[in-house]
């Protein structure tokens, strides 16, 4: 752990995560007042990238003053016990949304870390002996109480010199974009800066489209896609086509979703295909507490007209048409397994890093009468991307298995793609001084900053691991 000061003369940013990968998004600032960090992603996916959430934080989690979060994914959110456990005990400021998903997500977190450590100790396949949870349920449930939820475009006094207002970013429910005001910059006139957060599409089945920028003097956005443009290609073709023809097979669709806003996409469209008669009313089994906790939050946002849902769904009960079975108990998932096809499962988590999906791809993946269909973001190295890419066998639960299941891509993502990142980084009023692009592959980093400057005439730099600028 280093011994960085606790104020900076001039506003400084630090990249701690995020910067080069798509995932553990955490982003330092300091000022003569005081340490923000925004952000405290989970590192998910490659093991050189788990292993990160084990080492020291990068300086003492004590000297953080607040954290500010912009939405409940894991990989925003999912370090906060962890950091907490390490001597963090500041506010935790975030909108109400991200503050009810996050009460929900953090706590599985704790507890599959700890059913995740119990397996391997069963099985025997972990290195560690024996193997320890990176934090537990507990761990998680404390770090609940420093949750601070404010409303959408309600300025906060963060530090002294630093006030902070959350925009809507359309992503998953609660999920903001944040607006900082930086009082004591070097010119003495303050400076305005913006953290992107993970920005959701105009075209968002559930969600209202995010709000355009104002006039920021530094922006800081995500770059997920930033080198990809969502195919012009209805999903709901490729749901259908894959879920019939494992029916007329007596198969079984498996999807590896995100718990939170990805299971709920899938259900919207599951659900037009059954009220058109496109597909058979086949079971549809939710394994996932966390899924299933979200997806009761969802619903009473579209009963209470929440402004986050579109209007078209205010008042009304979310996918009427689906045969829905909730499986929240391990023993619940288990006689899902024992069950014979057709049927749909959807499981956590989306690029089947762990959770109960692993148990149903060992049970489904090498029978070929099965689909596994994949519905978003696949890390380069996780066993979704293996998947992706036609491997023909994959490790998982401690052995190597035949992958004779059909694997389809749909692009259900809630990511805005490379052209929805440059018109939302163009919607500024005066245009910034420049772009730190961060949260993504270094690939896709690489061209967002390229299409930034050659579309939008914007300074932009691709941020790196470690790397402090002034702001």
């Amino acid at each position: 752990m280093t011994s960085t000061p606790t104020a900076s003369p001039a506003p400084a940013l630090t990249f701690v995560g995020g910067a080069g990968t798509v995932t553990g998004s955490k982003t330092l600032l300091d000022t003569p007042s005081g340490r923000i960090l925004i952000d405290c992603g989970l590192f998910q996916g490659r093991k050189e990238l788990r292993l990160q959430n084990w080492a020291d934080f990068p300086v003492d989690p004590a000297s953080i003053d607040a954290v500010l979060l912009t939405h409940a994914h894991i990989d925003h959110c999912g370090y906060l016990p962890r950091l907490v456990e390490a001597g963090f005990s500041g506010p935790v400021h975030c909108t109400i949304g991200t503050s009810r998903l996050a009460s929900i997500v953090l706590p599985d977190s704790g507890h599959l870390h700890e059913e995740e450590a119990a397996y391997a100790n069963r099985k025997g396949y972990s290195k560690h002996h024996p193997a320890e949870p990176l934090y537990t349920e507990a761990a998680a449930r404390a770090s609940l109480e420093l949750f601070h939820p404010i409303d959408f475009d309600e300025e906060v006094s963060v530090l002294a010199d630093v006030s902070a207002t959350w925009r809507r970013a359309g992503h998953i429910l609660g999920a903001a974009w944040i607006d900082l005001h930086v009082a004591s910059a070097g010119d003495g006139r303050g400076k305005h800066v913006v953290f992107s957060g993970d920005l959701g599409r105009q075209t968002h089945p559930l969600l209202v489209a995010p709000t355009p920028l104002d006039a920021p003097d530094v922006v800081i956005t995500e770059s997920t896609y930033g080198d990809r443009v969502h195919e012009h290609v209805d999903p709901a073709d490729v749901i259908a086509d894959t879920v019939n023809e494992a029916a007329r097979r007596g198969g079984v669709v498996v999807i590896p979703a995100f718990a939170v806003d990805r299971t709920e996409i899938i259900l919207h469209h599951l659900d037009r295909l059954v009220a058109a008669g496109r597909i058979p009313n086949l079971p549809v089994f939710v394994d996932s507490p966390m899924a299933l906790s979200a997806l009761e939050v969802y619903r009473d946002e579209a009963r209470r007209a929440s402004p986050e849902i579109r209007p078209e769904f205010h008042g009304a009960e979310l996918f009427p048409s689906l045969q829905l079975h909730e499986a929240r108990s391990v023993e619940r998932s288990m006689e899902i397994n024992a069950r014979h096809g057709p049927m749909i499962i959807i499981s956590a988590s989306g690029m089947a890093t762990g959770g109960r999906i692993l148990h149903h791809l060992s049970q489904r993946m090498s029978d070929d009468r099965n689909a596994i269909m994949l519905v978003g973001f696949q890390a380069p190295g996780t066993r979704g991307d293996l998947l992706r890419r036609g491997e023909r066998s994959v490790k998982l639960l401690g052995r190597h298995r035949a992958v004779r299941a059909r694997v389809v891509s749909v692009e259900l993502s809630a990511h805005a793609d490379q052209h929805e990142l440059v018109d939302w980084a163009s919607t500024a009023a005066t245009p910034p001084e420049i772009v730190y692009v961060n949260h993504g592959e270094p690939d896709a980093s690489a061209a967002l900053v390229g299409r930034l400057e050659s579309e939008a005439g914007l300074i932009a730099v691709a941020a790196r691991p470690g790397e402090r600028v002034l702001v």
